[in-house]
């Protein structure tokens, strides 16, 4: 079911739920790993019906937003195709998305609530898909990936075969490995040879049926350097919606379901619009420890006596660019979804969360950590970032 909200939770203006019934990121993982494991199981997203024997190809694009889609890409064979919108989880953002749609759990559960996240038995602020601190240092300890990643991915023990059509230079990454346990992983390099992968993978289980499941990193990291709406973005998505017809026509009569979605959409964020703590200003010497989460919906640790100071500071400095809610407030009032909480989320939430007004970033600064620019941003709950389209096309 959709998120119960507490009504007293104050949200920035215009602030889109996260749906974690049928109409969301979360429902639609919950029925493929439904499907992966039951045989007489169908799959209602992808129009597979209950025990048939059926071929899908998702292709997730990394930040392909449903509002990108019905502006700039109005008339494209992805457009054309699209069948419904879902919403992201929150944060709308890659850590937490890619992670409910590996596992089938929402964040809640699986405790990835941002691209940083805090967790004291690895050395505070961490980034859990590269497995590095925010200073830089890659992370090493005994049993990390099972410590830091206890949900088991939905492909360990499926019944139907699955391939992951994954990039190269992340297709093999321990993320990657741990979370794609029980899968065949396929490396690719450029959206030609993920094409040419998807289309032998095909190949291969044209007679048993079962999963592709391809992901395509670069209009992400184009709408983060340039801009959502850049000349870079709209080429690289006018790419990739050739890409999605030669897809359509090579699968052609094989009774394949060809579905594309995304882990959420994309904001712009000017400078003007960026808060930027300073390392020995007022707001950090109330922090405990660095930001963590995302720099639209960031998390804190407010020093122990400060609370009253910092929430003074908020309902000041942040009036009409922010809101900062208490992390028992946010937690309680569903945005992180369904499911037994994780053991370490009560840390990974921090004391409070700093829900960004469209726009408007909140960032702090880490010694020996590589800052970047941003122009393109997500993570937060504005409609650009939270929807995202559902395409489905039958070849």
């Amino acid at each position: 079911m959709p998120s119960t909200l507490d009504s007293s939770l104050p949200l920035p203006a215009g602030a889109v739920l996260p749906d974690y019934g049928d109409g969301g990121l979360y429902g639609f993982a919950r029925g493929l790993r439904n499907w992966l494991h039951d045989r007489k199981a169908g799959w209602p997203a992808a129009e597979v019906a209950p025990g048939a024997r059926a071929l899908v190809v998702l292709l997730v694009i990394d930040g392909l937003g449903e509002r990108f889609l019905d502006t700039v890409g109005r008339g494209s064979a992805l457009h054309a195709a699209r069948s419904a919108s879902l919403s992201s989880v929150c944060p709308s953002t890659t850590a937490s998305a890619i992670t409910t749609l590996a596992t089938g759990v929402a964040p809640v559960e699986h405790g990835l609530n941002g691209w940083f996240i805090h967790d004291r038995r690895f050395g505070g602020v961490i980034a859990p898909l590269p497995l590095i601190r925010r200073s830089g240092e890659p992370l090493e300890a005994f049993r990390l990936l099972p410590r830091l990643f206890p949900v088991a991915p939905m492909y360990r023990h499926a019944c139907r075969p699955v391939t992951l059509v994954s990039p190269a230079h992340i297709a093999f990454s321990r993320f990657s490995l741990h979370h794609g346990r029980g899968a065949h992983i396929e490396a690719y390099e450029g959206l030609d040879d993920c094409v040419a992968a998807i289309i032998d993978m095909a190949d291969a289980l044209a007679h048993s049926g079962g999963l592709i499941h391809a992901y395509y990193p670069v209009f992400d990291l184009l709408s983060h350097e340039h801009g959502c709406r850049s000349p870079e973005a709209i080429a690289c998505f006018t790419r990739v919606d050739a890409a999605f017809a030669l897809l359509q026509r090579a699968l052609a009569g094989r009774g394949v379901r060809l579905l594309v979605t995304a882990d959420h959409g994309f904001i712009d964020a000017p400078p003007e619009r960026r808060i930027d703590l300073a390392p020995d200003g007022e707001v950090a010497a109330m922090f405990a420890a660095p930001l963590f989460g995302e720099r639209r919906l960031a998390f804190c640790r407010v020093r122990a006596g400060a609370q009253a100071e910092f929430e003074a500071w908020a309902a000041g400095e942040l009036r009409g660019k922010g809101v900062a809610v208490r992390s028992e407030d946010f937690l309680a009032a569903g945005l992180l979804g369904p499911g037994q909480p994780h053991p370490r989320l009560a840390e990974r939430l921090g004391s409070h969360a700093l829900l960004m007004e469209a726009g408007w970033t909140i960032v702090d600064h880490v010694p020996g950590e590589h800052e970047h620019t941003m122009i393109g941003v997500h993570g937060g709950l504005s409609a650009d970032e939270m929807r995202v389209p559902l395409i489905v096309a039958r070849t």
